[in-house]
């Protein structure tokens, strides 16, 4: 029993002629892939994607490295203004998309702090 008794072999769309020899006639020595009539184009330049990420990555990671530089120098200089800096930067690095400097500044700050308040005063 046909399921689509509606359709017809009007319906058919013609396959492409891939193997034809058949020459198109707007343009002299061009092939025809297809029997429809398509176009995929992409309006962007090289300038365009480069200067736009590296802004964008550049951005992002100055956070980052700048916490981790300050989570660092807690460990031996002024451990809870250096380490909250640390984590500040960290978590304004993690949401500018920059998640690896972001929790390494983090978790190095907060392990600084933990250090001073916890480990120091009883050695």
């Amino acid at each position: 029993m046909d399921q689509y008794p509606n359709r017809g072999m009007k319906d058919v769309e013609e396959p492409p002629n891939y193997g034809e020899e058949r020459k198109n006639q707007d343009f002299v020595g061009v092939e025809p892939n297809s029997s429809r009539d398509e176009e995929f184009a992409t309006e962007i330049t090289a300038d365009d994607v480069g200067s736009e990420v590296n802004e964008d990555i550049d951005g992002n990671t100055t956070f980052g490295w700048v916490g981790i530089a300050l989570s660092i120098i807690s460990f031996f200089i002024w451990p809870i203004i250096f380490g909250t800096a640390g984590i500040v930067l960290g978590f304004m690095s993690r949401s500018r998309g920059a998640d690896a400097l972001g929790n390494i500044a983090i978790a190095a700050g907060a392990v600084s702090i933990l250090i001073t308040l916890f480990i120091l005063p009883f050695v």
